[in-house]
């Protein structure tokens, strides 16, 4: 049977099939290279979904930064915890302490001092003055309880004690059992402190100073599972977390006392999850390698507890002062309370400014101090039932005493550096008198406001300023920069410079005393004068009565602050002689070798005369005026004690010579105001410039140098002399403090000397003057001296009085 040819191909087909496969062929008739196959988008989105995404993998791998980068921001947060809270955790100023009040039998006190220095020093009235820092008054017998106190030479007890005050002054002191006690220190009044410049402040306190009460109050308060967290509540944050939705606001905190401490210590009060994070972050490792008790304390001298002007109050041992007036552990419950009650919010609570609203808040504190049986349900309504009472007490920081303490800081920063004063906690035992501050301050008062009654267009316009120091040591008492006493500005008394007028006297008439060639009854002419100086000027002084007085002894051209005769005897001694004895006695100010010095015609501060008036007060002895008597660290080491430090550089012989010539001032002369309204010896010089814009007063008795100065800014001229507006100042301030008169001198030998200034032997006619050994004349010869009085040689002009 014959086949087609299709069926052939199919057999042929079929059979070379089944013998060997073969690759399938395109069916277009002429077959094609071969290209590679192309993927559609479908197709690769298809391949992509049989294979599934390693989320697994991918997520451990984000765990395992995570966790690296929190082990590493935690190791971060854990050296910054650990070197703050290990290294020195404040910046603490310098505290500045006034002289203690020391009591002896015999002493010279006032009970009006004793009284004010127990209240400035925060003493309190108590019938029993049963415990430290109390004291009580039956008639002359002061019941007194000393605190303890670290002296810069020791530290001291609390004692309780009797003293018996008798006309004036210290008759007894005993303890209560009876015993005798030589001598009592009361601790010395806080007058301010030198700050960093951020205006913290703050009083270190321990644990063991606190009042069981005060923590108790605390903790129930601020945070009641303290002692059982691990620095967070998980409880708190979802307390506030409910009180925050609720608000649809921040409006509450989920805190803890730990975690208040890191935001205090460590962060700024902005209130972001970021924030909140890092300090419950910091929270946990503070807890981690510190003690409760530990962290307690710290919060205890952290927490921000209100404002004393610029100062900031933290913690609650400057704030037991600054609301109280009274160390921390004197706090009773109710006051405990009170501060408590103001950590929630320090000026919203403030008991000074806001009583009512800070009552209710102390109430509140105690009411869940009851409910939580700390206290009893009677010591609540007692507590609850005590006023709201606040001391008035400039405590903190405010600059009761600004020029002194400026004064004290310059000569601080002599041995210590800036930093360290601000930021080291040092005790610094200070000069300062406060009853002999308050005494000149309330004289300058009320003596400025007299003057303005006076003359009303003086009013607002008169300045003053005045150095009271110790005659013996040079120790500055009381230091007055301004009218405005607590204003820390300009201080006049160590920084202004004004003429000093007839205070520059003095060293005119003891450099003619130590010539050789005068004594207190040398017959000097207070006739007009004419001094040529360069370019043909003539200097012309004149008195201040304008009238002239012929011949008069030395003694009287002094007492009576005689111009014309001053100028004269200046010139004959030598402006050379005068010169240095200014500079001897201390004055350093600028003093130019013209003739006008004499009269005083030298810009100086009131420092600067009171350093050229101590060597006078004190017998020739130069002393370095000084404020500072101790410093020692926070914890009571001494690092210093400064001495008193001086020479000789004067014979005391030649010195009680010139203060005979000063005692007279003030008992006949310029200033016999003094002796009058005293009844006593006393030395002292007033000083009225050129015009009357500035007028002094520089005076001491026995125990006090005072220099007083008063005049304008503006440096024109007043109505007033140095008898007027000075004097009376430094009258009301010695009166108040005391007078002690000066003692005569046994070195003097009393000779008559005649009308013409000639020394006569004893028995001879005349008026007695004093002298001393080495101005006596041997070759006196009887009663009688023909021989007129040296007469002066002319000079030309002042160069040839000069040489």
């Amino acid at each position: 049977m014959a086949k087609s040819p299709g069926q052939k191909k199919t057999a042929s087909s079929t059979k070379n099939s089944s013998a060997k496969p073969k690759p399938t062929k395109p069916s277009s008739a002429k077959a094609a290279p071969a290209k590679p196959r192309k993927s559609s988008p479908k197709a690769a989105q298809q391949k992509f979904a049989k294979q599934p995404f390693p989320y697994k993998r991918w997520f451990w791998r984000f765990m395992l930064i995570g966790i690296v980068g929190l082990a590493a921001y935690m190791v971060y947060l854990d050296a910054q915890v650990r070197a703050q809270f290990d290294g020195k955790k404040w910046n603490l100023p310098a505290k500045v302490y006034a002289r203690p009040l020391i009591l002896y039998p015999g002493a010279e006190l006032n009970p009006g001092q004793l009284l004010a220095e127990l209240q400035w020093a925060d003493y309190k009235s108590s019938r029993q003055a049963d415990v430290p820092g109390t004291y009580a008054q039956r008639g002359d017998d002061w019941i007194i309880h000393r605190r303890a106190f670290p002296f810069w030479d020791g530290s001291e007890i609390s004692r309780h004690v009797q003293v018996e005050i008798d006309n004036q002054r210290v008759k007894t002191i005993t303890t209560m059992a009876g015993e005798t006690v030589p001598l009592l220190r009361l601790e010395p009044q806080y007058i301010g402190g030198i700050f960093p410049a951020h205006n913290e402040d703050r009083e270190l306190i321990t644990l063991d100073e606190v009042p069981p009460e005060l923590i108790a109050a605390l903790v129930v308060t601020e945070d009641k599972a303290f002692f059982d967290h691990w620095g967070i509540s998980l409880r708190g944050i979802a307390r506030a977390m409910m009180a925050n939705l609720q608000a649809g606001q921040l409006v509450q905190g989920g805190s803890t006392l730990t975690q208040q401490l890191i935001k205090n210590f460590f962060l700024t009060s902005e209130r972001t999850l970021s924030r909140k994070i890092q300090e419950a972050l910091m929270a946990l490792l503070l807890e981690l390698h510190y003690s409760k008790e530990e962290i307690l304390q710290s919060y205890l001298n952290e927490v921000y507890l209100g404002q004393a002007g610029r100062r900031a109050i933290h913690g609650f041992g400057l704030a037991a002062r600054f609301y109280f007036g009274k160390s921390i552990r004197e706090l009773s419950l109710s006051e405990s309370a009170m501060l408590v009650g103001m950590v929630k919010g320090a000026s919203y609570y403030n008991p000074k400014r806001n009583p009512d609203r800070a009552r209710n808040r102390r109430d509140l504190v105690i009411g869940l101090m009851a409910e939580n049986g700390i206290i009893s349900d009677k010591q609540r309504i007692l507590a609850q039932g005590q006023p709201l009472k606040t001391a008035n007490t400039r405590r903190a920081g405010q600059r009761e005493y600004p020029a002194f303490l400026e004064l004290a800081k310059r000569q601080l920063q002599r041995d210590y550096r800036l930093e360290d004063l601000q930021n080291d906690g040092l005790r610094i035992f200070t000069t300062l008198d406060p009853w002999v501050q308050a005494s000149v301050e309330k004289a300058a008062l009320q003596h400025l406001a007299t003057l303005e009654r006076w003359q009303p267009k003086q009013k607002d316009q008169l300045e003053t300023a005045a150095v009271i120091t110790s005659v013996d040591g040079g120790e500055v008492r009381a230091l007055l920069g301004s009218r405005r006493t607590e204003f820390f500005g300009y201080n006049r008394a160590a920084s202004m410079q004004r003429s000093i007028g007839s205070l520059a006297k003095p060293a005119v008439y003891l450099a003619a005393l130590n010539s050789g060639r005068y004594h207190w009854g040398s017959s000097v002419s207070d006739a007009a004068v004419n001094i040529s100086g360069p370019g043909g000027q003539v200097w012309q002084p004149k008195n201040y009565d304008l009238k002239s007085h012929g011949k008069v002894p030395m003694v009287t051209a002094l007492a009576n602050s005689y111009n014309q005769a001053t100028a004269r005897l200046g010139m004959n001694v030598g402006l050379e002689a005068v010169v240095n004895t200014f500079r001897q006695l201390g004055l350093k100010a600028d003093i130019p070798p013209y003739p006008s010095i004499l009269l005083g015609a030298i810009d100086a501060s009131p420092l600067q005369v009171t350093h050229m008036y101590q060597t006078i007060a004190s017998q020739g002895f130069y002393t370095p005026l000084r404020t500072i008597e101790a410093v020692t660290t926070a914890d009571g080491s001494t690092l210093s004690s400064y001495a008193i430090e001086g020479e000789q550089r004067f014979d005391n012989q030649q010195i009680e010579w010139l203060r005979y010539g000063l005692e007279k001032v003030a008992s006949e002369g310029t200033a016999k105001r003094l002796g009058r309204e005293t009844n006593q010896t006393l030395a002292a010089k007033t000083g009225t410039s050129d015009d009357q814009r500035d007028a002094w007063l520089a005076g001491f008795d026995n125990r006090y140098l005072g220099v007083v100065w008063v005049g304008r800014d503006d440096n024109k001229p007043m109505p007033f002399a140095g008898s007027s507006a000075a004097l009376p100042i430094w009258l009301n301030t010695f009166k108040r403090i005391g007078v002690q008169g000066l003692p005569e001198s046994d070195n003097f030998q009393w000779l008559p000397v005649d009308k013409l200034g000639n020394q006569l032997q004893q028995g001879c006619s005349g008026t007695l003057y004093p002298f001393v050994e080495s101005a006596v004349q041997v070759d006196r010869q009887g009663c009688y001296r023909p021989e007129k009085a040296q007469p002066e040689k002319k000079k030309s002009g002042w160069l040839d009085w000069l040489f």
